[in-house]
C-alpha cells in the first residue's frame, strides 16, 4: 500500500543544482538561464475584467513518461491561481490526469468517452469541479480506450471534441487538453479543436528524435484541419544541470526551436511523484517548493505569449 507522502515545501535535497526557481523577482536580463539563454523578464499577469473565449492548448506528445500530464495539471493550476479560469480535459484512457487530481476515476459514470461516443452527453454533465479554485475537468478512465475504434465511422470524426467542447469555451480563458502519448484519432481531434500546442519534453536523446515526427502532425493538422493551430512552445522537463547529456540536450533543443522552447525548465523533484499519490498540484502541496514556482513562471509566460 503507497503511503501519502508529508506536505511540504523543502526539497532542496532532491532538485538539482544549476537552476534556482527561488526567485520571484526576474533575473538581470545579462544572466543565462538554463536555456543557456538570457533570462527575460515575464510580467505579473493582469487582472481580467472578463472571462472567455479559452484559448485551446493541446499538451501533446507520442512519448510516454515526459512529465505531460503533471505539467497539464501544475500548469492549469498555477494559471487558476492568476485568475483565469481553467478547465482540464483528461484525453487519455489511462486517467492520470483525474487520478492526479483526486478523482476516483474507476468509479466514473460520466466521462469524455460520453461526450464523444453516441448516445452523446452534453459536456456539462460530465464536467467536475476540482479542489483548486477556478480549475475545472472532463475527466476520463479505460472507457475511452474504445472511442478512436467507435469513432472511425463518424462523418467529422476529426472535430468531434472540438464540438462537444464549443458550449463551454466561453466560461473559461483556458482549456488545456491532456492527450493519450500516441498520434492516434484521440490526439488529432485535441489538436483539430486546440489554438496552440504545448509540448512537454524530457531532457534526454531519444525525446529530442520524436519531435519532428510530432511537429510533422502538427503541421498536417494545420493544413488539413485546423489553420489557426500553432506551436506555443517547447516545455523541456526532467532537467539536471550536473549532466553533461541533459545540458547537451537543451542546447540542441534551443539551437533547432529558438525562441518556442519556454525559459522555464523543470527539473527533476521527488515532490511530483508525491502530489500524483496525493491527488493535488503542487502548487497546493507544496506552494513554496522549487516545482511550484517554475509552474508559476510557466503561466505567467503562457499568458504572455497568448494574451
Amino acid at each position: 500500500m503507497i503511503s501519502t507522502p508529508s506536505r511540504g515545501d523543502n526539497d532542496d535535497e532532491t532538485t538539482p543544482s544549476g537552476w534556482d526557481h527561488d526567485r520571484e523577482k526576474p533575473s538581470p536580463a545579462s544572466e543565462l538561464g538554463p536555456t543557456g539563454r538570457p533570462v527575460r523578464e515575464v510580467p505579473e499577469p493582469a487582472p481580467l475584467d472578463h472571462h472567455g473565449p479559452a484559448t485551446v492548448v493541446a499538451v501533446c506528445n507520442q512519448k510516454g513518461g515526459v512529465g505531460k500530464t503533471t505539467s497539464t495539471i501544475n500548469l492549469g493550476a498555477a494559471l487558476a491561481e492568476c485568475g483565469r479560469r481553467v478547465l482540464l480535459v483528461d484525453l487519455d484512457p489511462q486517467g492520470a490526469l483525474s487520478a492526479g487530481l483526486g478523482v476516483p476515476h474507476h468509479e466514473l459514470d460520466l466521462t469524455v468517452h460520453n461526450m464523444l461516443v453516441p448516445p452523446q452527453v452534453s459536456a456539462d454533465e460530465v464536467l467536475m469541479r476540482t479542489r483548486v479554485e477556478n480549475l475545472d475537468l472532463l475527466p476520463s478512465n479505460i472507457d475511452l480506450s474504445a472511442a478512436e475504434i467507435q469513432l472511425v465511422t463518424e462523418v467529422g470524426r476529426e472535430h468531434t471534441l472540438g464540438r462537444a467542447l464549443h458550449p463551454l469555451l466561453d466560461r473559461y480563458d483556458y482549456v488545456l487538453i491532456d492527450c493519450q502519448p500516441s498520434l492516434g484519432l484521440l490526439t488529432v481531434n485535441a489538436l483539430s479543436c486546440a489554438d496552440t500546442v504545448i509540448i512537454p519534453m524530457e531532457c534526454e536523446y531519444f525525446s529530442l528524435r520524436g519531435l519532428a515526427l510530432l511537429n510533422d502532425t502538427i503541421e498536417k493538422v494545420r493544413d488539413r484541419l485546423n489553420p489557426r493551430l500553432k506551436l506555443g512552445g517547447i516545455l523541456v522537463t526532467m532537467f539536471d544541470a550536473r549532466t553533461l547529456h541533459s545540458r547537451e540536450v537543451m542546447a540542441r533543443v534551443v539551437e533547432v526551436f529558438g525562441d518556442k522552447v519556454y525559459d522555464t525548465v523543470i527539473a527533476r523533484t521527488v515532490r511530483f511523484p508525491e502530489t500524483s499519490v496525493a491527488g493535488e498540484p503542487i502548487t497546493s502541496w507544496a506552494p513554496k517548493s522549487a516545482g511550484a514556482r517554475a509552474y508559476r513562471a510557466l503561466a505567467r509566460e503562457v499568458i504572455a505569449r497568448t494574451r
